[in-house]
């Protein structure tokens, strides 16, 4: 009746409880249900396929949303270059964008290493009150590490 994978998914949900992780709890309880109801052979797959991308997609909406709403305009984007915060956001941007596609570059090619970049992402999530975007980035910073440490071998 219960299987591996939804004892596993009751763990975590238990640890969103405890940490009070809403968007882990609500996740892992919309995982529950597709099991539950038996949608999980098509439907897991299709999230992992196109879940990063609409996650990316939602997130980046929600980042331009200011811009949308006239909040932030030209001006701002002109004085803002005039701060070294700027720059250094600036670079960082530049970073994280090349470090999210070598991670996509490493779980296409070693999926194994998903299984710890999620475990990462749970403990970071449920104890520290972490963002669950961790998999993508974590994969990326996990590739340029093993880059760096094919240079050395």
């Amino acid at each position: 009746m219960f299987s591996q994978s939804l004892i596993f998914l009751f763990l975590l949900l238990g640890i969103g409880v405890i940490a009070k992780n809403q968007s882990l709890i609500i996740a892992v309880f919309v995982l529950i249900i597709l099991k539950t109801a038996g949608l999980d052979s098509k439907t897991f797959s299709f999230l992992q396929s196109k879940g990063i991308n609409w996650g990316v997609t939602i997130i980046t909406i929600a980042v331009l949303a200011p811009i949308a709403s006239g909040e932030i305009g030209f001006r701002d984007l002109g004085g803002a270059f005039k701060s070294p915060y700027a720059w250094v956001a600036l670079v960082s941007g530049i970073a994280v964008a090349l470090l999210a596609k070598g991670g996509i570059v490493l779980l296409a090619e070693d999926p194994h290493i998903t299984t710890a970049l999620v475990l990462g992402t749970i403990l970071a999530v449920s104890l520290f009150k972490g963002i669950a975007v961790g998999p993508l980035i974590g994969a990326g910073i996990a590739y340029m590490a093993m880059k760096v440490f094919e240079l050395f071998k």
